[in-house]
């Protein structure tokens, strides 16, 4: 598969400034959605795919910062005993109603006291060289302008042994699953979107940058190229969804 030399936003070619505000909107419109269609799109099983990728790292549990592309619903996840009382969590998003959402759902649940959100681009993370052990991205790398770019921030701000855990929707691979999956995903899930969430265009959106999103071999060269070694990536569900893991050495 190709990569694009100029942003796609879904199938549309767009301008680079144009790409993330344009996502933000997306977001902006389905943020008080995101939970309810998550759970429809997916008959709830992008909750095992999130607890598959967090289930990933080696254990340090006394002491493992993590920054993680916030979304409402994977929030929580994030914070299930994967840092202790001693660990630091970093929320951020790009798109303050995300986050916003996000952070009231860790309100419900009584998970503050050692989560910062934070609004941020992955393409210029604000934190320090060498400031985490974990960084994950869980369905946002897509979203993002300039991918490369994004894998080379998640790297500077790793420490030495850290890793990287990139969760996104991927290629089919199952035998007659990919004709299924795209009749699913371009006439059932912007019609979810209508009904649930009154924006059909946000969720054709989606299946639009599913497909335009690189395969799992050209994101595992993608992480080689930003500096990660020991990279490997895992499909779940046949391939529509893959974790890649990477490590800074």
């Amino acid at each position: 598969m190709s990569i694009p030399t100029a942003p796609i936003f879904g199938f549309e070619k767009v301008a680079w400034a144009d790409k993330a505000l344009r996502v933000r909107s997306v977001f902006a419109s389905v943020a008080g959605k995101y939970d309810v269609m998550n759970d429809l799109m997916s008959l709830g099983v992008h909750r095992l795919w999130k607890r598959f990728a967090l289930s990933s790292p080696a254990s340090n549990p006394a002491n493992r910062p993590w920054t993680w592309q916030a979304a409402p619903g994977d929030c929580r996840w994030a914070c299930c005993g994967q840092v202790g009382k001693t660990g630091r969590v970093v929320l951020s998003d790009i798109n303050a109603n995300m986050l916003q959402v996000g952070r009231d759902r860790l309100l419900d649940l009584g998970l503050t006291g050692n989560i910062e959100c934070l609004v941020a681009d992955a393409e210029k993370l604000p934190f320090h060289d060498h400031s985490f052990d974990c960084v994950t991205i869980a369905f946002g790398l897509r979203n993002v302008t300039d991918k490369d770019a994004a894998l080379r921030s998640m790297y500077r701000v790793l420490k030495p042994g850290g890793q990287l855990l990139v969760l996104e929707f991927s290629t089919p691979v199952a035998p007659g699953l990919k004709p299924l999956y795209d009749a699913y995903s371009f006439n059932v899930l912007p019609w979810l979107g209508q009904v649930i969430a009154n924006d059909a265009a946000s969720y054709r959106y989606l299946a639009e940058s599913i497909r335009m999103h690189p395969n799992q071999e050209t994101l595992l060269g993608m992480l080689q190229a930003a500096g990660f070694a020991q990279v490997r990536y895992h499909n779940l569900s046949g391939g529509i969804v893959a974790l890649h893991r990477g490590y800074k050495i």
